[in-house]
């Protein structure tokens, strides 16, 4: 038997960056909120992105930075709430951060200063939060201003208690598949179907990609070996540090290009970006022709990689100098450098990969307010939507300006 029902203005599902940005936000324009996390903690994500410094956001922050399968549903959103909205934020609250490579802004610190910021303005706003809740049941109720009656489960002190709450708005921020292990699920996309909106189809997205053939072992000789590459795949390119790894390749670079490998796909890895690699070698010939092709290489890329490359393309020229290499032979080489194609057999999958592309269908959302078109009063913000951020603080950037939006309207 569930318990008298409880009655609030919002209730928001999920306590991670985009749950509990939204609730800040209603809650600071008067609404009665109550967050409900599943985990026996909030925010989890939030502590461990980054390396434990939370890339909170970009300088940059473009549509072309999100794979959507409607790449302008992002765009109103995030004009309305920008990165510089969110700096302001954080500067407020006297959280030290720095900018790294491309744009990305850390925490100083810890994430844990993001996660008391986020906090402290659902505090301030007099927001709700509840954890250890099982979601149970969601039923839309008709003609009543409360729209929506919430059925969970909460567990307190080793004991169990029903509970239902009835809501005039309902926010899906649950999250995605991603991670699982920091409370990764699918449970907005069965809320979803529940109210006939249509999912597209996911995957894992930022994530290592693997192999089954040859390269499995070579892979696994260079574990731990790390340089700076472009790999290019279907049409994208992206230029920063690639890893070896004892099931393939991951690092930046890969975790980016893997928003958009799909399986049966080639990725091509330019060893040596920005350098004209076939006429470096001509000239090396020239000025250097007693030299190995492999100490050559050892100047600019790992040696253990050079020795698997020498392996791979030239082993029954190991001991040949430059001088007796022909020039179309080194032109060959030099083409191989800059376009080592390889075929991955598929990602780490769900456990590793920091998004899940794919999710909700925004052709049934409102990019004003992140509503549903069917259902008033219900939202869906963050991860769990078909809106995918690449590697760089734009995924929270996300969740901040999709959060803000519904925060408005709830």
């Amino acid at each position: 038997m569930h318990e008298k029902i409880e009655h609030y203005d919002v209730v928001i599902l999920g306590a991670g960056a985009a749950g509990l940005f939204c609730a800040a936000i209603a809650g600071a324009r008067g609404r009665r909120v109550l967050v409900l996390e599943k985990a026996n903690k909030v925010g989890k994500k939030i502590l461990m992105s980054g390396g434990g410094r939370c890339n909170f956001t970009n300088c940059v922050v473009e549509p072309e930075n999100f794979v959507s399968g409607n790449p302008h549903f992002c765009k109103s959103a995030l004009s309305r709430y920008t990165q510089w909205d969110f700096i302001a934020l954080v500067e407020r609250y006297s959280i030290d951060y720095e900018e790294r490579t491309h744009g990305q802004l850390f925490c100083k610190n810890s994430a844990k200063d993001i996660l008391a910021m986020l906090l402290q303005e659902c505090d301030n706003a007099g927001v709700t939060i509840a954890t250890h809740c099982e979601l149970g049941s969601i039923d839309a109720m008709a003609d009543s201003p409360r729209r929506f009656c919430v059925g969970f489960e909460q567990r307190q002190n080793n004991e169990k208690a029903n509970r239902s709450v009835a809501c005039e708005s309902l926010v899906v921020a649950t999250g995605a598949l991603s991670i699982p292990t920091l409370g990764g699920s699918g449970v907005g996309y069965d809320i979803a179907e529940q109210f006939a909106l249509a999912l597209t189809q996911r995957s894992a997205g930022l994530v290592p990609l693997m192999f089954s053939d040859a390269t499995k072992s070579v892979c696994e000789r260079l574990a731990g070996v790390a340089l700076a590459v472009e790999v290019c795949c279907n049409g994208q390119s992206f230029t920063e540090s690639l890893l070896f790894t004892h099931r393939g390749i991951s690092g930046p670079v890969v975790l980016q290009i893997s928003n958009y490998w799909c399986p049966g796909d080639s990725v091509a890895i330019n060893l040596l970006p920005h350098l004209d690699v076939s006429g470096w070698l001509l000239q090396s010939k020239r000025d250097q022709s007693h030299s190995l092709l492999r100490t050559l290489l050892a100047q600019r890329i790992p040696k253990a990689l050079v020795a698997e490359l020498q392996t791979l393309w030239w082993l029954n020229d190991a001991d040949r100098k430059l001088a007796d290499f022909s020039d179309k032979r080194l032109i060959e080489l030099g083409g191989l450098l800059c376009n080592w194609i390889l075929k991955p057999s598929g990602t780490e999958g769900y456990r590793t990969a920091e998004v899940t592309l794919g999710g909700v269908d925004t052709v049934g959302m409102s990019s004003r307010t992140m509503e549903t078109k069917n259902h008033a009063g219900l939202f869906f913000i963050g991860e769990v939507l078909d809106v995918s951020g690449h590697l760089g603080g734009y995924n929270f950037q996300w969740a901040w300006s999709s959060g803000f939006c519904a925060g408005q309207y709830v």
